[in-house]
């Protein structure tokens, strides 16, 4: 938030006391807090909690139960067997990537003739397309398997079909009314399907996909020990999309994304090796935060800034020395990145409150310029949501005259029904319930974003403008024990659906004053009272706070607990969200 630190910028939504949480915390053996924590995430009885906080593998849903992945299994086998050309078309972003170089990867472990086309983000855009299926099918490729894209490219998939291809089509993206006339679609949901579960990013259904072809090459529903130590160091790469897609981390994603991230550290893959070691992580205890802010940027700046397809060498082909020349390369698009990224940022929300867009009666925001870089949009976009509480879509122009957008949204407006309803406007567009992408003619952005902030202003009530802070509980400091923060931290990886748990302290007494922190002061850092009690905490990018506290005494706070282990000493520590005085 820019300007002077304001209390009251959040509605804080407090979840009432749940009187089953001594119950549940006697019968599993968990701290009551904890147990609150879970009621919450509607996880009830020990068996459940065990489960929660200590996923196992078995976990995951048999890949029977995922449409059509038998069948695309089957033909992807035959395809090895009688030597024909495979290409994987992946999306550009870490979910695509990631779930382009589990396919490539099982395919090369069996000698198969399989290449991978990853379109260019700015060239081509999202999804399959016409030129490149021609490009592919010249290839002589016989089979076009896509991963993370396609349940929406009807017209690619039949020119693919008359051009002599065979197409598999794995995704997990919203459905059309019309699928596809492909040979198989390995969807969650497509058709009316009811895989448990619906959730699962595109690396997942890669994953699963990988599983039934070594099923169906081993001949038998147990694989070989050379496939099942592929597939365990496989979960690893879907753990990265699955973070990264920030798709619900409950149920099946859970699994993988925390065995995947125990594994990380250790996989022999030379490419993910250097990855890590050129993020400075190596003999680090991976978490959702490294891959999400340190390693996933990394991968997507391939696709943002360049090209991705040096993202799935790095993931699959790269030996030790490759591994570290692309991975250093990667770092520095993902600076450059950055760069372009905070100019934007400026430069949108600059425009914003310029045009009123921040106007109580202004319920979405629409921005678009021909100077802007299509592959940071979608960030931008992100940090204007967070600082303005509303569904914001960007629009990169290009030199042709056509606009690449990238929305995200609030909760409680679906983006992609929202852009469905203005479709009229736009050429192309897709997305799900929180982001979307969209492609437009310059001439009509305006009709295209009064057509949105109509239906904004139709589906946003006020309330819904003042970003809500969901607390999970109220506690004290102390409460929050190094035992009870370590049960807590038995919950992650947190991300969608299983957000870090946030906590309410009421009546905070102020034992120092407080100070800027950081090379450029961003951070707050100070010393809170309660009963006797004291505990430190930090407010990241909350430096303005510092100013704003002088002379008060007393103060709530919303914080989410953490174990800070530094020098060999562990300690509890809050990480403030919000403070109210």
């Amino acid at each position: 938030m820019a300007g002077a630190w304001t209390p009251n910028s959040k509605r804080w939504i407090i979840a009432p006391p749940d009187a089953r949480a001594e119950g549940l915390a006697r019968a599993a053996g968990i701290h009551p807090l904890v147990a609150s924590l879970l009621l919450g995430r509607g996880v009830d009885g020990a068996e459940a909690a065990k489960a929660f906080l200590q996923p196992k593998l078995s976990d995951l849903h048999d890949p029977d139960l995922l449409p059509a992945s038998r069948a695309a299994a089957e033909r992807v086998s035959r395809a090895v067997a009688e030597g024909e050309k495979i290409v994987i078309y992946g999306d550009y972003d870490v979910d695509g990537i990631t779930g382009t170089a589990i396919l490539h990867a099982v395919l090369k472990m069996v000698n198969a003739d399989v290449g991978f086309y990853v379109p260019h983000r700015l060239e081509e855009g999202y999804g399959l397309n016409g030129q490149a299926v021609r490009t592919i099918a010249e290839s002589g490729a016989k089979l076009m398997v896509t991963v993370d894209c396609g349940i929406s490219a009807v017209a690619p998939v039949a020119e693919a079909r008359s051009l002599g291809m065979d197409v598999i089509i794995t995704d997990h993206h919203t459905p059309g009314d019309e699928l596809p006339e492909a040979n198989a679609i390995v969807h969650p949901t497509a058709g009316g399907a009811a895989y448990p579960n619906p959730d699962i990013a595109g690396a997942g259904v890669a994953l699963k996909l990988a599983w039934q072809v070594a099923r169906v090459l081993c001949g038998a529903h147990r694989v070989d020990e050379p496939m099942r130590e592929f597939l365990l160091e496989a979960t690893c790469m879907a753990a990265l999309g699955t973070i990264a897609d920030v798709v619900p981390l409950v149920g099946e994603n859970r699994a993988i994304a925390m065995h995947g991230l125990r594994g990380l550290p250790h996989v022999k893959r030379p490419g993910i090796r250097a990855l890590i070691e050129s993020a400075g992580l190596t003999g680090e205890r991976l978490d959702a935060y490294h891959v999400g802010f340190v390693l996933a940027p990394r991968i997507n700046a391939a696709g943002r800034m360049g090209h991705a397809r040096l993202a799935v060498e790095l993931l699959t082909s790269a030996d030790a020395q490759r591994g570290a020349e692309i991975a250093g390369y990667l770092a520095q698009q993902n600076t450059d990145r950055q760069k372009v990224e905070r100019a934007i940022a400026e430069q949108a929300a600059a425009m914003v409150i310029e045009r009123g867009l921040d106007r109580p009666d202004r319920r979405a925001i629409v921005l678009c310029s021909e100077k802007w870089h299509s592959g940071v949009i979608g960030i931008v976009a992100s940090r204007l949501v967070r600082r303005f509480g509303r569904p914001t879509i960007l629009i990169a122009i290009n030199g042709d005259g056509v606009g690449q957008g990238s929305g995200r949204s609030i909760r409680g407006f679906h983006m992609r029904d929202a852009l469905a309803a203005c479709g009229e406007h736009l050429l192309s567009f897709g997305g799900h319930a929180m982001a979307g992408g969209l492609r437009v003619e310059a001439g009509k952005v305006d009709a295209f974003a009064e057509a949105l902030l109509a239906r904004a202003a139709a589906e946003i009530s006020e309330q819904q403008l003042t970003p809500a802070l969901h607390i999970d509980a109220e506690t004290s400091i102390a409460a929050l024990t190094h035992a009870a923060v370590l049960d807590i931290e038995h919950m992650a990886p947190f991300g969608q659906g299983n957000p870090a748990p946030v906590v309410m302290l009421r009546g905070c007494e102020l034992l120092n004053e407080p100070k800027r922190m950081g090379r450029t002061g961003t951070t707050v850092g100070l010393y809170l009272g309660q009963n006797g009690r004291s505990m430190r905490a930090v407010g990241f990018g909350m430096g303005e706070l510092a100013d704003a506290l002088r002379g008060v005494n007393r103060v709530d706070v919303a914080a989410e607990p953490n174990l800070n282990r530094f020098n060999g000493r562990t300690s509890v520590e809050l990480r403030l969200k919000d403070v109210r005085w």
